[in-house]
Formats: structure tokens, sequence, C-alpha cells
């Protein structure tokens, strides 16, 4: 018997539709990195991307259990000598609250050059509405 591997050429992407409010970052970001990833299909090869498009809303309202909002902080370098800058969640949530689950998820691939294309494949957005319908992703529960 034969080992069925993917090709680029064969995969048919689909859409899903994950609602980010009152769920566990965690739990939230192994589910879309699974599906961004291919994992949950049959014809899943490491080497190809066989994964979907995961859209994610009401980003600001994701949950972080424990002190996490608190004591959790980004840290950023500039490049330069002196460069670093930490910054809490709490203050992301306000700014940037796609950046917290895009950064979740994105620790959550591999660290190669898939991964990259495979993260083009996530769109998270803050509010309730996405510009995503004429595609009609599957709205899935975590």
């Amino acid at each position: 018997m034969k080992t069925f591997l993917a090709k680029k050429e064969t995969v048919q992407p689909k859409w899903y539709l994950i609602d980010a409010a009152g769920v566990p970052l965690g739990r939230l970001a192994v589910k879309a990195a699974n599906i961004i990833r291919g994992r949950h299909n049959a014809s899943y090869t490491p080497s190809v991307d066989t994964g979907d498009y995961v859209v994610v809303v009401n980003a600001e309202k994701v949950v972080l259990t424990g002190k996490k909002e608190e004591k959790n902080e980004y840290m950023f370098f500039s490049g330069f000598v002196g460069g670093e800058s930490y910054r809490k969640v709490s203050l992301m949530r306000e700014r940037h609250p796609e950046f917290i689950i895009k950064h979740a998820v994105k620790g959550m691939l591999p660290k190669n050059r898939i991964a990259a294309k495979m993260l083009t494949k996530l769109r998270v957005f803050a509010g309730p509405t996405h510009k995503h319908e004429a595609s009609n992703p599957v709205t899935i529960s975590v």
C-alpha cells in the first residue's frame, strides 16, 4: 500500500468562522492553528500547506484566565542597543486586540517558511463584523 501525500495543486481550502467572545485564548489558538495547518483533514501532509482559512471575530472579548491580563507582557525589540520595550496584555487589548490572537496562533505553528504562508490564512477582527461573507465561512464552536 502506498502512502498518500497531498499536493499543493489538489488542495481545496474551506473557510471557517470562530467567535472569540468568552473563549479562553489558548483553546481558541489551538483550534485555529490546527485548522490552519490542516490537522483536521485526512489528507494532512506536514510538508504541504493543506490548511483552511480561519476568520476570528470579537477578538477584543477573548478571555485570559488567572492573572495573565496584568502579569503577561509582550516584548518588542527595535534592533538598537537598549531598544527593548514591554507592553502589558491589557494595553494591547485596548490598542490592537487582533495582535493577541495572532501572536498566540503564530506560537503554535511550526517555525519554518510554510508557517509564514499558513499565517496569512488567519483573519482576525476586533468586532463582530468581518469582510469575508462572500466566502460563506462555516461557523464552528471552540
